[in-house]
C-alpha cells in the first residue's frame, strides 16, 4: 500500500500535463482562427476597394504615387486650369467670338485670342477703333478674373510700310501691341506685371502672304493667355541681369 501511495503523484502529474497540452492546443487553435479571419477581412476589404475603377491597391501607392489612383487625380488637376480658361473666355466673350471681332484658338503656349486688323485698326495705323476699345475692355475684364500671364503680340503682312510715324512693319506691329497693353491696364485694370508686348512684323504669319485674304488674316494682334508651363519659362519678374 505504501508503494501505491507513493505513485499517486503520477496521476496528478499526468492530469497536469494533459491540461497543459489542452491549454496550448486551445491557444494554437484560437490564433489560427484569428489569422484566418484577419486574412478573410483583408481580402474582402481589398475586393471592395478594387470595385472603384478596377485598380488594385499597391504597396506604397498613395496620393502621389506614380501609377496609383492619385496619379490620375493629379493629371486631371493639371489640365483643369486650361479648361477653366477656355470656358471663362468663351462665356465672357461669346458675342465677340461669334461676330468675328475675336478669334480663339489653341496653341502650345496656351490660348490665343486674335484681334483681326479689319475690326480694330485702319491699315497702317496703331489707333484702335471705338468698337475695338470695347472689345479690349471686355477682354480685360475676363482676363482680370484669371491668374495667367498674358503676352500681346503684333503682326503684319509682308507689304512694306514707310510713313512719317512708322519706318517699317516692325514699328507698326510693336506699336499696335503696346497700344493694346496700355488699354488693358488703363481700362481693364490688369496688373502690368502680368503683361508683356512684342512685335513680330511679317515674320510669324498665320498663312502664306500670297493673296489679299491671307494677308488680311496675318494682320492681327494676338493676346496669348500663357499656360503655367510657358509662364515658368518667361523671365522672372524683377530679375536683375
Amino acid at each position: 500500500m505504501k508503494t501505491s501511495n507513493r505513485d499517486r503523484w503520477l496521476i496528478s502529474y499526468a492530469d497536469f500535463i494533459t491540461l497543459l497540452f489542452a491549454f496550448f492546443t486551445t491557444l494554437y487553435a484560437i490564433s489560427t482562427v484569428d489569422s484566418n479571419k484577419l486574412t478573410s477581412v483583408a481580402q474582402g476589404l481589398q475586393e471592395a476597394l478594387n470595385t472603384d475603377g478596377g485598380s488594385a491597391s499597391q504597396p506604397g501607392a498613395g496620393p502621389g504615387h506614380v501609377g496609383g489612383k492619385g496619379a490620375g487625380i493629379g493629371a486631371k488637376r493639371a489640365i483643369e486650369p486650361q479648361i477653366d480658361v477656355r470656358a471663362a473666355i468663351a462665356t465672357a466673350l461669346g458675342a465677340d467670338l461669334v461676330e468675328g471681332r475675336l478669334e480663339l484658338r489653341d496653341d502650345p503656349r496656351g490660348l490665343i485670342l486674335s484681334i483681326p486688323e479689319a475690326s480694330a485698326f485702319a491699315i497702317g495705323s496703331a489707333d484702335l477703333s471705338p468698337n475695338a476699345d470695347g472689345v479690349i475692355a471686355r477682354l480685360s475684364v475676363a482676363l482680370s478674373a484669371l491668374p495667367n500671364a498674358v503676352r500681346v503680340e503684333g503682326h503684319t503682312d509682308d507689304v512694306p510700310i514707310h510713313t512719317a510715324r512708322f519706318e517699317s512693319n516692325w514699328d507698326l506691329s510693336t506699336a499696335r501691341a503696346t497700344r493694346v497693353v496700355q488699354l488693358m491696364i488703363a481700362n481693364g485694370g490688369l496688373e502690368p506685371e502680368r503683361l508683356s508686348a512684342a512685335g513680330y512684323s511679317e515674320f510669324h504669319p498665320r498663312a502664306p502672304n500670297d493673296s489679299a485674304e491671307a494677308r488680311a488674316r496675318n494682320r492681327r494682334v494676338d493676346i496669348v493667355i500663357l499656360n503655367p508651363t510657358t509662364a515658368r519659362e518667361e523671365p522672372a519678374r524683377g530679375a536683375q541681369p
